[in-house]
């Protein structure tokens, strides 16, 4: 009896062990190039690259994976964040974004991307957790 106890005790841990090994953890990294002339998404799971490389042949010109804001400072009189007009390339396993004009020293940058967002896991569906909204990921850029 207690042999058969144990064996289901086992198993039990370690199914509730793989469901908390999720790849939540496993975000897209968002952050600045070494020069800081562009922004960079990588840590991108395989799945979500393909959509976004399927989205991208499709209609490269009208895809809006990244949308970066210029953040107001403290003494500016707009209080209202700025977006900055760029274009976003594909380069191996991460997503790129150059804007248009080069980013500017001091200021703050507000970088959106529904890149890799999931509406919820295999077991945060056993859970109930199932998110009813997407949000985007938010990373704030200081140059």
């Amino acid at each position: 009896m207690f042999k058969c106890f144990f064996k289901y005790q086992v198993v039990i841990i370690v199914v509730l062990f793989a469901l908390s090994c999720s790849n939540t953890n496993n975000r897209p990294i968002i952050k600045f190039s070494r020069d800081s002339s562009s922004i960079i998404i990588k840590n991108i799971d395989e799945a979500s690259l393909l959509q976004v490389k399927n989205a991208y042949k499709a209609n490269a010109d009208t895809l809006n994976l990244v949308s970066v804001l210029i953040k107001p400072g403290d003494l500016d009189s707009i209080q209202d964040e700025l977006e900055v007009p760029g274009k976003v390339k594909i380069l191996g396993d991460s997503v790129v974004f150059n804007p248009g004009q080069p980013f500017l020293k001091g200021k703050e940058y507000l970088v959106e991307s529904y890149i890799g967002v999931k509406f919820a896991t295999a077991g945060d569906l056993i859970m109930g957790n199932g998110k009813q909204n997407l949000k985007a990921q938010r990373q704030t850029l200081k140059r």
